[in-house]
């Protein structure tokens, strides 16, 4: 396994990607308002390979539903790349959706009726991305992700694994400020796991921003750093991986 190191001043002073300033978020009204995030603060650099982590109702979900733009903070700023955008509209949102933002989920999501590389071109058709560099730009992603011999399978061919990598090459395919993956391998067996999580790690030293929620130590692991959440806050900021310990999950 890779070796992990403290990211350095000069990597931490790199230009921000993701900024939250007193970020909330409530569930109801009244005496039934419940606070899924309270007064989040949180800075991610380009070039960052960040573990949101806590236990299930940490608000750690719901940060990532925020920066991943799939949801709005009832109170504070979120920017993007230094653009506000916590009150944009609705297709505002799904245009930085589709160009900046690169999502990985725990299942895949992939279309069942198209093929691997069919997939992978799929946000490039809504980017208006021509035909012809559609199909070499998928080519290209899933031969990173090690499956350019699967680019004519279909996803019921594919194992846990490589539907990740497919998901992964998807991801990719719109050359993304950041790539968000929510429990990518909570579907999968320890061993393929490790293998998604070093490709995680391959593609983060080759400059990519990457940010994994998970409530996973391990997982966790494989992060330059950790941003630990209890109770809707931010517990700790930057922990190092070394630094977890049986006393985060209390």
């Amino acid at each position: 396994m890779q070796t992990q190191l403290i990211p350095t001043r000069s990597q931490l002073q790199r230009a921000e990607v993701i900024r939250l300033e007193g970020v909330c978020k409530y569930y109801g009204a009244g005496e039934t308002r419940v606070t899924a995030l309270d007064h989040v603060d949180m800075a991610i650099h380009a070039g960052e390979y960040c573990c949101i982590m806590g236990a299930s109702g940490s608000g750690k979900t719901t940060c990532m539903n925020i920066i991943g733009c799939l949801d709005r903070p009832s109170a504070g700023r979120y920017f993007l790349q230094g653009q506000d955008v916590s009150q944009l509209d609705d297709d505002q949102l799904a245009t930085i959706r589709n160009r900046k933002l690169g999502f990985v989920f725990q299942s895949y999501y992939l279309l069942p009726q198209l093929t691997a590389l069919e997939n992978v071109m799929l946000p490039m058709i809504y980017a208006n991305v021509p035909a012809r560099e559609r199909r070499e730009r998928a080519e290209k992603m899933l031969n990173r992700v090690g499956m350019g011999h699967r680019l004519h399978n279909r996803p019921n061919a594919l194992s846990g694994g490589q539907q990740q990598r497919v998901a992964i090459a998807r991801a990719l395919a719109n050359d993304p400020v950041i790539i968000l993956a929510d429990e990518p391998t909570g579907a999968l067996d320890s061993r393929t796991a490790s293998e998604v999580m070093e490709l995680f790690t391959e593609l983060n030293a080759s400059g990519i921003t990457i940010v994994v929620v998970t409530h996973s130590a391990e997982v966790a692991r494989h992060a330059q750093r950790i941003c630990l959440f209890k109770d809707g806050r931010i517990l700790h900021d930057h922990l190092h991986p070394s630094d977890l310990s049986q006393k985060h999950f209390g």
